[in-house]
């Protein structure tokens, strides 16, 4: 795929769409950290409130979880950029057998868009001279190098963020009193799903209100459940 301009008539102000890719994983990768790690160790302590074995038992969720996430968002992201790859190859092929059908194809997407047909016409031609697979994968596949999947940095974002967020409740058990581990485990994890909203919202320029809420009600429902578990079967999950 041949490089696609993106000059900001802002550079000063960029838009935040630029970073959907890495901060998806982090936001994804910290909540999943915050919340499995703080509700394995909640359900933990509510069978078995033994300070050794949650704090053993949060060390292991947060290395399982990190390795998991870094993993599985590189898995998941390589399979979305194969698709784009074999996407933009069959372009590649659509422009040199069928180049007048392509060209056509180009010309009704941007009278969809609302142009007329001498406009979209005129729009074609000019971009499909300069660089008629970019105008394609942009305007016909809707990829651009802003979107385009990075595996790599999106198991770097989820599995650091996973790591750091996991390490909250853990450190939480570990400092709390033998008995308030179970209480101070939830009102940090409270807050630090709280925290984990506003700078997710923050960073993508988005209202923190909404955001805080949401995350911080599945938190809760997440533990919830967990500790019901615990207290009903009265084992380790």
């Amino acid at each position: 795929m041949s490089q696609i301009e993106t000059a900001s008539a802002h550079p000063d102000d960029p838009h935040y769409v630029s970073r959907s890719g890495w901060l998806r994983a982090a936001v994804l990768g910290a909540n999943d950290g915050i919340v499995s790690v703080s509700a394995l160790v909640v359900g933990v302590a509510a069978a078995n409130p033994d300070p050794r074995v949650i704090l053993m038992t949060g060390v292991a969720g947060l290395t399982a979880g990190a390795m998991s996430m870094a993993a599985g968002e590189y898995v998941s992201v390589s399979s979305q950029s194969d698709t784009e790859r074999a996407d933009i190859e069959r372009e590649k092929v659509a422009l040199r057998d069928t180049p007048q059908e392509e060209f056509d194809e180009l010309v009704e997407i941007y009278e969809d868009r609302g142009l007329t047909h001498a406009t979209a016409t005129l729009v074609a031609q000019e971009l499909s001279e300069k660089d008629a697979l970019a105008a394609h994968v942009r305007d016909e596949l809707g990829l651009s190098d802003v979107h385009t999947a990075n595996p790599l940095q999106a198991a770097l974002a989820s599995g650091a963020t996973f790591s750091v967020a996991a390490a909250i409740p853990v450190v939480a058990a570990f400092l709390a009193p033998v008995g308030a581990i179970f209480s101070t485990v939830l009102i940090v994890t409270v807050f630090a799903l709280a925290l984990l909203g506003a700078l997710g919202a923050k960073a993508g320029g988005a209202p923190m209100m909404p955001a805080i809420v949401r995350v911080v009600m599945w938190g809760i429902i997440a533990m919830a459940v967990t500790a019901a578990v615990g207290w009903l079967f009265g084992v380790e999950v």
